[in-house]
């Protein structure tokens, strides 16, 4: 044996594929946890979502390989979503990109973009993930700060005072994870303009548009943004298919094309019954997003009352699936998030996994019922 590659020493196993282990040993040793760290909807698929793949799967002619840009069925599905959800206008056939999941999408698009050495724009606090796949392919992240009291606007100034000839890329998330910033249309054409200016290629990771926000973002609604963008969207969390993988890349005709030619060689397409319960999903009326806005504000605000028992602040106009808190002085995020999950069976995020500006922070999931949060509640009384 000669040595593993060394990209894999460039990175840690992913902060919750390794915390888990320890949680659900605790699970299995009988200890009651409250799982309020991970994103993942406890909520079920529409009906029709789940009907659509039984009927394709009893099909026998469904199960060959699929085409590496889904069925045009599904493309002018997530077009016409685009254009009911966000006002853009895409062409089903050059502009959409039918993805395993936006993460997946992340790598995709990083090996399509980026060469060894390259430099990448990305928040502090993020995805971790953004950082993981730029080491991965041999790119250098260079982190930017965010301001949360203008809806998560980056440090333009302290950006603009690098020397930027060398990035290539920036990622951006609106709503922001893990924050909640929502973003806005002043602060996208913001970006845009900064992205023309600097010739970057402005990446637009959007999951989370329709969780808790009083209107959802595109970067492509803002004009000239196609000359300078992309955007990642996804199923998992507006949907409650999470497992399903399905996510999707919209943009420039001859940027997708490049993105098309890593994807093929990576994947065989995805199985025709999640593709039609895609399309059964992104048909929903605007009622499916009503239903689910209710009841993730009916969870906020008992994850608020908590943060309130534990003496944490946070930011009630802040959108999507968690809610981001300051610890009290006094205390560490280290020390909150271990008293609760070995005392209390609470598990919760510590927000030092998505950067240095997060080392004061931890992070709550609204992926849980009324009762557990309430049970949450009761064991911090």
């Amino acid at each position: 044996m000669k040595g593993f590659a060394d990209r894999v020493s460039t990175v840690e196993e992913y902060y919750f594929s390794a915390k888990l282990r320890e949680v659900n040993q605790m699970i299995a040793e009988g200890k009651p946890i409250i799982n309020l760290g991970i994103g993942s909807p406890d909520l079920a698929p529409d009906k029709l979502v789940t009907e659509a793949l039984k009927n394709t799967a009893d099909n026998p002619q469904a199960h060959g390989y699929q085409s590496y840009q889904g069925i045009p069925e599904l493309r002018t599905a997530i077009s016409n979503f685009y254009s009911r959800a966000y006002g853009v206008s895409l062409d089903p056939s050059k502009e959409i990109l039918p993805m395993m999941g936006s993460k997946e999408g992340i790598m995709h698009l990083s090996l399509t973009f980026l060469n060894p050495g390259d430099e990448v724009l990305v928040p502090n606090p993020g995805y971790p993930t953004y950082t993981s796949v730029c080491k991965l392919v041999g790119a250098k992240p260079i982190y930017y700060s965010i301001d949360l009291e203008k809806a998560g606007r980056p440090n333009f100034e302290e950006i603009e005072n690098q020397d930027l000839s060398k990035v290539k890329i920036m990622w951006i998330n609106y709503p922001h994870m893990p924050t909640g910033a929502p973003g806005s249309k002043t602060l996208m054409q913001e970006l845009v303009t900064f992205a023309k200016k600097h010739e970057i290629v402005l990446l637009h990771d959007n999951p989370y548009s329709h969780i808790l926000t009083k209107e959802p973002l595109s970067i492509l609604s803002i004009p000239e943004a196609k000359e300078v963008a992309l955007e990642l969207n996804s199923l998992s969390k507006a949907f409650n298919m999470p497992g399903w993988r399905v996510g999707m890349l919209t943009g420039r005709e001859d940027w997708i094309s490049k993105v098309l030619k890593v994807k093929s060689n990576m994947d065989s397409g995805m199985f025709l019954g999640i593709q039609k319960g895609a399309i059964a999903a992104l048909n929903l009326g605007e009622s499916w997003f009503a239903d689910i806005e209710s009841t993730y504000q009916s969870r906020r605000k008992l994850v608020w009352k908590l943060a309130d028992k534990l003496g944490l602040t946070y930011d009630e106009k802040a959108a999507g699936l968690f809610v981001w808190c300051k610890v009290p002085e006094g205390k560490t995020a280290d020390q909150i998030v271990d008293e609760l999950l070995y005392e209390r069976y609470i598990f919760i995020t510590p927000g030092k996994i998505f950067g240095s500006d997060g080392n004061d922070y931890v992070r709550f999931s609204l992926c849980m019922p009324e009762f557990k949060i309430l049970e949450a509640i009761n064991r911090i009384k």
